[in-house]
């Protein structure tokens, strides 16, 4: 199994930051440590929490916090919601749903991430 893990910069309402971001298929949602929130943008506390499975067979991890980040692949401008997931980890993780929004492409054989520059020509500069 293959991992790609590289460092993305993340903007917010307060600021901006630069994140080591693995990219992972396997899970659905994208997240983000919440040490690393703070300095970004404010959370937002979710409607109902959300108990996320982990590894060990019976264990969750309940997540009451999401935030909103336009985050840089390449120099592509993109921006989805990241769940503020306690004890991750990672500094942050993008997710399938988040893969398959922008057709972020992943190429194993030479640890790069892909992403078209049609897919955000849309968003106002």
């Amino acid at each position: 199994m293959s991992v790609i893990k590289i460092p993305l910069l993340f903007v917010g309402s307060k600021g901006e930051k630069n994140l080591y971001t693995l990219f992972d298929s396997g899970a659905n949602l994208s997240c983000i440590h919440p040490d690393f929130v703070q300095d970004i943008a404010d959370k937002q506390a979710l409607g109902r929490i959300r108990k996320i499975a982990t590894t060990s067979a019976g264990h969750f991890i309940e997540v009451k916090d999401a935030v909103r980040l336009d985050f840089y692949i390449n120099d592509v401008l993109l921006s989805d919601e990241f769940l503020v997931v306690p004890a991750l980890s990672e500094e942050a993780i993008i997710g399938a749903a988040t893969l398959q929004k922008w057709r972020i492409k992943l190429n194993f054989e030479h640890d790069t991430v892909e992403v078209d520059p049609k897919v955000a020509k849309l968003q106002l500069i």
